[in-house]
């Protein structure tokens, strides 16, 4: 799995005006099984993306949403996870 973070500055009117379209393709991204859960910090500083899929493949699908090029987005880090409890990737 993939943990993708976001961080948001606080000029929010380009990232507030393509967040629409961005959650509309994580609707469609989770419906597929490809993103597990996402959401924004209750702050509004950023957000995180959890992704069941390689690296090199959450990072391919991420350059088709402009969301992640958009002013005020940052991508901070992009984390594989391994979890021990819970998710398709779980070690018991």
């Amino acid at each position: 799995m993939i943990v993708v973070e976001l961080r948001f500055s606080s000029d929010a009117a380009e990232r507030l005006a393509a967040r629409p379209a961005h959650r509309d393709l994580l609707a469609r991204w989770h419906a597929e099984g490809f993103v597990v859960a996402a959401g924004p910090w209750p702050d509004e500083s950023g957000a995180l993306l959890l992704f069941d899929a390689d690296e090199a493949t959450v990072r391919q699908r991420m350059t088709e949403d402009p969301y992640y090029r958009t002013p005020g987005v940052t991508v901070h880090q992009v984390r594989e996870w391994h979890p021990v409890v819970g998710g398709p990737a779980s070690v018991n």
